[in-house]
């Protein structure tokens, strides 16, 4: 047989033969009408797109199939001319049977699997109408916040970060970043199946949030109807099959997601919520004028050459607040004459809650912010902060004396007491972005201020209980003062030298005069304090002019807190004597006060006493007095006797209240300082001392006093926990200060004039120290400053000084025999 014969499929041509006459298998007989029906069929499945229907997750599978035969069926439809061409013999044959058997035989199992696939549709469980992923949203004139977005966008799109957010004061740009990541997802594609965008607002109504959520995935309204546990449940069927966004504009507080409905997102899920911890802060002041200008707009500029200038000072009064740029850069848009610009700088400076739009749109809006603070005893600790003037920054221990006898906070300085609920409020303030943390204190950005001083003005209907007077202007005691109603008076930074008047100030409780200029008090009139009934806060530190009281203050029966620190008082007038409530006095720096002789009898009620680097000096008779006062927590103190000091760490009762203590004019072969009597101890100076040794003694039931060269087994850690801050200045007599390593939280160390010191820490007393001591690691591992001054015998400093991890600032002046990659270490603050 012929080779071409054997290349014949003849099982194909007698299956094909077959089919043309056998009827359950008569695929070319049948080839036409079942190309109308699986052309029908396919116009029913493509309904899916036709009616705006969206597939749900559990379908992806099935509409696959659909484009895979969809994709078959239209190639076949594109053969549908030449096949049907070749029947014959009224369709029951065909010229090429096997061909057209093939291509029947495809059709019909075809029209079988669209007929399968459409009997599985569903419309109502397996599509729902169109929701667009995302909706753009309108941003206003951005700047600076490029860098942030991209930031921002590269932590959304991080498999590992399921929740992300965005913190900063109000009006600083969290609402334009969260609208600029959100508008990312309109314009690129990406994973996610819906961006839901949700206003929380600051009162937080949870049934509010669930219809924003519902109004993006469910286009009917029938959920309007629901209650909220329904709306809750209905919440978590959609998102729990979705990959989903969730975006919370001006969230204030924290909310509970299981309340609404939204499912958490985990890793499975894939799903994130973005909300305002990446802090945005203010901007640069580069940028921000970049912002100011633009929004006013280059035609202004152009009008008059000195209008820019002009500009420059307006804008500098927003300090980066993207918010105020904005709001006073659009009033200003239209101001086209210098006059009208020197009115804008006039206004900022004096009145800044009168300039147009401040009220509605800029402090309204930071309001937020205070209103949402818990209670009114912080309230109140936030608004008393704006009695400081701009920029200046507020000691925190001297803000909590202050609260304390405002009574916003417990008077009880003791653990659980004032101090701590002192620094829960500074915490809570700047975690609301009402104060800036500076470490020590605290400030205030101004426009924040000028929000605090529109409250107390009850929203500038009226003249507020708080008073602020300041700057060189003020050279007298303001006759605008409306004496009746004020609470509280702040003249800080004034020009005012004497006091003349005697005004009648029923409800005042403080009253601020401390200087810290140039300028100072030197003469209070005899009738000033004489109605005062209610002042329980007087601070006159800084006046250095100052040499006396006047004997009416003896008037202040209420006064609980005195600050004389930094004056030349000469002596305590005999009027203090009936001020029976004063519980804090503040002497440190007084360099004329010599003697506090009678203190006791006088002010038996004292709680705070403060004398560090004053003329006092605790001395036998001082000693006496002291333990008269039975009240005392806090003192600060100067001893110049070791004797003195040995003896007051002997009555635990003074020794645990000294919080700083100056050692001077010392000449000892040896000093004991105890970690466990000196255990409230945070600052710590030693001038102008001959000591040979410093001893660390610590107590113990079981144990007697030990030296810190005698290796012992230590199970309790014997170091000043508190110990921050140590001044070591004309210290002779000490080769090195290894005995520093007993302050593990050291942080500022200022060493000078110290001609003997070879080293900071020795490294063989250290590595002494360190094993009897497990507890004691490394030297100075906490340290942040560290200033070097005048040591000419300084060699090293400690063996691991070039790996100290906290160190940021480091200076050293005249340590010629300190090493060359000492001097050249790289700190972001170093000077030599």
């Amino acid at each position: 047989m012929a080779d071409w014969l054997l290349l014949i499929p003849w099982n194909k041509i007698f299956t094909a033969a077959c089919g043309c006459f056998l009827s359950d298998r008569n695929y070319i007989h049948l080839m036409e009408s079942n190309l109308d029906a699986l052309e029908t069929t396919m116009e029913n499945l493509r309904i899916d797109e036709m009616i705006c229907l969206q597939r749900l997750a559990q379908v992806n599978e099935w509409l696959s199939r659909v484009k895979s035969v969809e994709s078959q069926f239209n190639d076949m439809l594109a053969a549908r001319a030449t096949e049907t061409g070749r029947l014959c013999l009224f369709g029951y044959c065909s010229n090429d049977c096997v061909s057209s058997y093939n291509y029947g035989e495809k059709v019909s199992k075809m029209l079988e699997e669209v007929e399968e696939l459409l009997s599985k549709k569903d419309f109502v469980e397996v599509a729902q109408k169109i929701i667009r992923k995302a909706e753009k949203k309108h941003i206003q004139t951005t700047v600076g916040l490029d860098t942030l977005v991209e930031m921002a966008w590269e932590s959304v799109m991080n498999d590992e970060i399921r929740t992300l957010g965005l913190y900063g004061m109000g009006g600083v740009g969290k609402t334009t970043l969260l609208a600029c990541i959100n508008n990312k997802f309109v314009e690129l594609e990406s994973e996610f199946d819906v961006v839901i965008w949700v206003v929380v607002s600051n009162d937080l109504q949870y049934e509010g949030i669930q219809d924003q959520i519902l109004g993006r995935l469910r286009l009917d309204k029938e959920w309007k109807q629901e209650t909220e546990k329904e709306k809750a449940l209905c919440i978590d069927n959609i998102l729990n099959r979705k990959k989903f966004v969730l975006l919370l504009d001006d969230l204030w507080s924290e909310m509970d997601l299981n309340k609404i409905g939204v499912p958490p997102p985990t890793r499975a899920n894939g799903s994130k919520i973005v909300s305002p911890l990446i802090e945005v802060d203010c901007l640069s002041p580069d940028k921000a004028w970049e912002l100011f200008r633009i929004t006013v707009g280059d035609v202004i500029f152009s009008g008059h050459q000195d209008i820019p200038a002009l500009a420059r000072r307006v804008a500098a009064k927003c300090h980066g607040l993207p918010l105020a740029l904005n709001v006073i850069g659009k009033a200003m848009a239209c101001k086209e004459t210098l006059q009208e610009w020197y009115l804008a700088i006039n206004v900022l400076n004096s009145l800044g809650h009168e300039f147009p739009g401040m009220k509605e749109r800029i402090l309204g809006v930071l309001k937020f912010s205070y209103d949402s603070l818990k209670n009114g005893e912080i309230k109140s600790c936030f608004l008393y902060c704006s009695l400081f003037p701009e920029d200046f920054e507020i000691k925190k221990e001297q803000l909590i004396e202050y609260w304390i006898c405002e009574g916003f906070i417990n008077p009880n300085r003791y653990e659980d007491g004032g101090t701590n609920q002192g620094y829960d409020i500074f915490g809570l303030l700047v975690r609301a972005h009402l104060l800036i943390d500076c470490g020590v204190g605290v400030k205030m950005h101004d426009v924040i201020r000028e929000m605090a001083l529109w409250i107390n003005s009850d929203y500038g209907n009226q003249q507020g209980t708080i008073c602020v007077k300041s700057g060189a202007h003020v050279r007298l005691i303001p006759n605008d003062i409306n004496w009746e109603i004020v609470r509280q008076m702040s003249l800080i930074r004034t020009h005012i030298e004497q006091i003349s008047c005697s005004p009648n100030c029923p409800n005042l409780s403080t009253l601020l005069l401390s200087v810290s200029g140039s300028f100072e008090l030197v003469d209070i009139s005899v009738g000033f304090f004489r109605f005062m009934p209610k002042l329980v806060v007087l601070d006159l530190s800084g006046n250095w002019g100052l040499v006396g009281l006047p004997e009416e203050i003896s008037n202040l029966g209420s006064l609980q807190y005195l600050n004389l620190s930094r004056t030349q008082i000469e002596s305590l007038p005999a009027g203090l004597k009936k001020l029976r409530k004063l519980i804090y006095l503040n002497l440190e720096y007084t360099v004329a006060l010599e003697s506090l002789v009678g203190i006791a009898a006088t002010l038996p009620n004292l709680q705070v006493l403060k004398l560090i680097y004053s003329k006092v000096c605790v001395d036998d008779i001082l000693m006496e007095e002291l333990q008269h006062l039975e009240h005392l927590k806090i003192l600060t103190a100067n001893i110049e006797d070791a004797t003195i000091l040995e003896r007051i760490q002997g009555i635990d009762r003074l020794a645990s209240s000294i919080r700083r203590l100056c050692l001077r004019y010392m000449s000892e072969p040896r000093v004991k300082l105890n970690t466990v009597a000196l255990g409230g101890l945070q600052y710590l100076a030693i001038e102008s001392c001959n000591i040979s040794e410093m001893k660390i003694n610590w107590k113990s039931k079981e144990r007697r006093e030990l030296s810190p060269m005698v290796i012992l087994p230590s199970t309790s850690s014997p170091g000043f926990k508190q110990l921050s801050t140590v001044f070591i200045f004309n210290l002779e007599g000490q080769r090195d200060l290894s005995w520093l390593l007993f302050a593990q939280n050291l942080k500022n160390l200022d060493v000078g004039d110290s001609r003997e010191i070879e080293e900071i820490i020795n490294k063989e007393k250290g590595m002494s120290i360190t094993k009897a001591h497990r507890d004691i690691v490394l030297p100075f591992g906490n340290l942040e400053s560290l200033d070097l001054d005048r040591l000419p015998e300084l060699k090293e400093i400690c063996w691991n000084f070039r790996t100290l991890p906290n160190l940021k600032e480091f200076s050293v002046r005249y340590c010629p025999k300190l090493p060359e990659d000492i001097t050249n270490l790289n700190f972001p603050l170093f000077t030599v």
